[in-house]
């Protein structure tokens, strides 16, 4: 049995997994099960089999992209979900361990990729966020809304009224009062900021290092007539000038580095009155601190890190922002990237005729791992709200239920 066999062999029982190498040998792992796919794959170089020894997710990730990894029965949405299911979280089974030099090499690679400073960071966010306006259409929903949604019932909601509802869900932390100033940090699109002075009359300043993304959210608060109440700048959260009464934050926290995160925290307490609310919604991770995948760090997310629950207050206690709510949104992501996956498939001559093949691939990849995490590994998203006064919010949460009821009346 090969080396990348017999590595696959101690993980995975459930399902089977044949693997087809360039010198003829066929090795097959594990046993039929009911709910775990059956997938062969086959490599057409013995490097590819090597690489992912070296370094699971970055070699699994490449020899995918770059066709020396093709798998001939089922979809890498089935392989990657074939070895999470095997490999979840709760077994404490896993398909390799480095040792205490390796471990070491990637804390240290993570330690240095997460210094984003200034110049970086707009560096870093224009890798991803500054893509084709035409994909993002493509599998988002209509207000590419990139970040977690909110399912009510998985089996019933779909992604549109999902995303709809992760806005509601938020807007009620938030406490919200007709002319208050909020502040939305990492705006994305625009679709939070418009949502916000929609359902609760506020005025909202969006900020992004996105030029792509400030050019379309101009426009729709333009189009909505609101452009005097809804702005859209492109300038660092930390030149922002206050006071706020409110500040959000949605799937922009993985990109501040945990190098910055207490200069995060700091900068938020300080643009806050006394009396501000903040709800920081990011990734982040169940099993303690650790380090992005080199596959992600290299092609997805360069400097991106989903923080543990431990990490995030060791920042924010320092600065004096006080943590009133945290909720842990374990499976909505998965959901999430399902339907993204689905469409991004659906989509798959345009993507092809926008990028090439590899670049399908390696979103195809990405998609599918990320939701595997979800679903099995590590991941999961955090909400926490945050006030600098004790005394600013209702001591139940029952006014985040009245208020969520009432923006999804709204819609």
């Amino acid at each position: 049995m090969k080396m990348l066999s017999r590595l696959l062999a101690t993980a995975i029982r459930q399902g089977t997994l044949e693997l087809r190498y360039p010198d003829g040998v066929v090795d097959v792992i594990g046993t039929p099960a009911e709910g775990f796919p059956d997938v062969a794959v086959r490599f057409t170089q013995n490097s590819a089999a090597a690489a992912i020894v070296r370094d699971p997710a970055l070699g699994a990730g490449e020899g995918y992209m770059d066709s020396r990894m093709l798998v001939e029965q089922g979809t890498i949405w089935d392989l990657v979900m074939l070895v999470g299911a095997n490999t979840r979280l709760e077994n404490g089974t896993f398909i390799s361990e480095l040792g205490t030099v390796g471990k070491l090499r990637e804390r240290l690679k993570h330690w240095r990729d997460g210094h984003n400073k200034r110049a970086r960071s707009k560096a870093n966010v224009a890798h991803h966020y500054d893509l084709s306006d035409r994909l993002y259409d493509l599998f988002l929903d209509a207000d590419r809304q990139y970040s977690c949604a909110y399912f009510t019932d998985p089996e019933t909601v779909g992604l549109e009224q999902a995303q709809l509802e992760k806005k509601a869900h938020i807007a009620a932390k938030l406490d919200l009062k007709p002319g208050q100033r909020v502040l939305d940090i990492g705006c994305g699109w625009g679709g939070m900021a418009l949502y916000l002075n929609r359902v609760a009359d506020v005025d909202v300043l969006g900020v992004t290092l996105s030029e792509e993304q400030l050019k379309v959210a101009r426009r729709r608060a333009k189009d909505a007539g609101v452009e005097k109440r809804v702005r859209f700048e492109l300038i660092d959260y930390r030149d922002v000038q206050g006071p706020f009464d409110r500040i959000v934050s949605v799937g922009m926290f993985e990109h501040v580095g945990l190098p910055q995160y207490r200069e995060f925290f700091r900068t938020c307490h300080n643009l806050l009155t006394p009396e501000g609310v903040m709800l920081l919604h990011t990734i982040g991770r169940l099993d303690g601190p650790g380090s992005t995948d080199a596959f992600t760090r290299k092609y997805i997310f360069p400097g991106g890190y989903a923080p543990a629950l431990s990490e995030i207050l060791a920042a924010s206690e320092p600065n004096k922002l006080l943590p009133t709510d945290i909720e842990t949104l374990r499976l909505h992501y998965y959901h999430t990237l399902q339907r993204w996956y689905a469409r991004t498939v659906a989509a798959k001559d345009e993507i092809v005729a926008l990028y090439d093949e590899r670049f399908y691939r390696m979103w195809t990849f990405y998609l599918a791992a990320s939701a595997s995490g979800f679903r099995y590994g590590s991941q999961t998203i955090y909400q926490l709200q945050y006030a600098r006064d004790r005394d600013t919010l209702p001591i139940t949460r029952d006014y985040m239920a009245e208020a969520e009821a009432r923006y999804r009346a709204i819609g």
